[in-house]
């Protein structure tokens, strides 16, 4: 990035809050602007305006940690913002964060042919053509739950919701792994606010499977400061409009939506902003408009985002989580009570809902198949509270056979994953959506009724 010299210096430091004092008469930059000062222990550190203040003042979120950054140290404007190569194709298999510059140590990047990817003095812009839409394209996971019931499509935005340990990045780890292999698209995923053992398991994983040849990983984990985690999403948006922008389809995957916003708050909270009534930042709507507004479809190319969302306690109406659920296309929820008893994905088709299952976007044979299937489930889930007081004995003969194939359908829509072979022993498997909505058909028509349960238990396609 060019760097320009200027007059400004470091007027006081609050962790990661900094404020840069101009000199008098100057004009400051605008808001969104990328600063840089080099800290006493020869770091470089972005500084992102985000006000302008008395005396002359631009108050700055340190992308980076504020060490060995004191008063009066010399500030510099960066006019670029954030640059890739213009070949895009150097990315694939690089991890990145949310500046776009390598940290898998690995050799750097070529920058001798720049394109900026993110104009910090216009960021979070998006100019969005409403004509240019496109026919519903389906787009299949091999995933028989989600094939089914929410089926995915190009251009659509779908969140996986779910509270700690029900499986959020397990499965959305699955959905990468079988789109990356078996359909066309680059993948770019963004890690935010994770673990930084998960961003190493997820590299080791990708590399495994051969998925890095066809992926760009961009990284603001939860050791960094609260203005890289925050800026990381922004980063990755901007990366796949970048990749869009060459008539390239994307498949745009975030783990986790959730530390995003926390990011923000964290952020509001250094800035002095009072909080909502929920405790978290006034902006928290229009921060998760600005990032999602601008995952789209365009006529040559398509925007593909399937968002984990963390859900704080299991509460489904926490305000972070509500807000997020707005910009979404379908919303796929976790369910804990399916995590102990062993049904993974342990989705809950009851709680869960998808734009896309229409008998327009998927036909007439697999909505029908897919109602019944729901109807199934919601039935059982009457029963169950039934059979656990007075037991199935005093159902009647209708009820008991909805119970028992409600139950096959549970065990058959179960699977087991690629991306856990390692710890369960079991390989993974692929189901087509023929295998899938023709499995279902056998058990709701009673094929199956004489089948023990426990044979469908997570197996692929059915072969009885």
């Amino acid at each position: 990035m060019e760097q320009v010299n200027s007059s400004a210096k470091v007027a006081a430091v609050y962790g990661s809050v900094v404020d840069a004092q101009f000199a008098s008469g100057a004009r400051l930059p605008e808001v969104g602007s990328m600063l840089k000062v080099c800290s006493s222990l020869g770091e470089e550190i972005g500084l992102q305006v985000v006000e302008h203040r008395g005396n002359n003042t631009c108050r700055c979120v340190a992308l980076g940690f504020t060490y060995g950054v004191g008063r009066n140290m010399p500030v510099g404007i960066h006019e670029k913002g954030v640059v890739v190569p213009r070949n895009i194709d150097l990315l694939y298999g690089r991890v990145l964060n949310a500046l776009a510059v390598p940290i898998d140590h690995k050799a750097g990047l070529d920058l001798s042919d720049p394109v900026a990817i993110k104009n910090l003095t216009s960021n979070h812009r998006a100019e969005i053509n409403l004509d240019e839409t496109t026919a519903p394209q389906l787009i299949y996971t091999g995933i028989k739950m989600i094939d089914l019931l929410f089926p995915l499509v190009k251009g659509s935005k779908s969140g996986l919701l779910g509270g700690a340990a029900c499986g959020k990045t397990i499965l959305i780890l699955e959905i990468i792994h079988n789109i990356i292999s078996y359909q066309s698209g680059t993948c770019i995923f963004a890690g935010v606010g994770e673990r930084i053992r998960e961003g190493n398991e997820l590299y080791h994983e990708f590399s495994r499977a051969d998925l890095l040849k066809r992926s760009i990983l961009i990284f603001g984990q939860m050791n960094e400061s609260p203005g890289m985690r925050f800026e990381a999403a922004h980063t990755a948006v901007a990366l796949a409009e970048h990749v869009q922008s060459q008539r390239r389809d994307v498949l745009f995957f975030m783990d986790n939506v959730f530390r995003f916003v926390q990011a923000g708050c964290e952020l509001a909270t250094l800035l002095g902003r009072i909080p909502s009534e929920g405790g978290y930042q006034s902006t928290l709507t229009s921060e998760i408009s600005q990032l999602h507004e601008k995952i789209r479809s365009e006529k040559n190319a398509s925007i593909t985002a399937i968002e984990a969302v963390y859900v704080p306690a299991d509460d489904l109406t926490d305000p972070a989580v509500v807000a997020i659920f707005s910009h979404m296309d379908s919303l796929i929820v976790l369910s804990r009570s399916l995590v102990q008893r062993g049904l993974y994905p342990a989705i809950d088709p009851l709680q869960s809902s998808a734009n896309s299952l229409t008998p327009a976007i998927v036909g007439r044979r697999h909505f029908d198949v897919a109602q019944e299937v729901l109807r199934h489930f919601r039935r059982y889930d009457e029963l169950e509270r039934i059979v656990s007081i007075i037991g199935k004995e005093e159902l009647s003969p209708e009820e008991k056979i909805i119970f028992d194939r409600a139950k096959k359908l549970q065990n058959f829509l179960s699977q087991p994953f690629f991306t856990a072979e390692v710890y369960t022993g079991r390989p993974g498997a692929y189901v087509s959506l023929e295998d899938t909505v023709s499995g279902c058909e056998k058990i709701i028509s009673g094929e199956l009724d004489k089948i023990d349960e426990s044979r469908l238990y997570t197996i692929g396609k059915l072969e009885i």
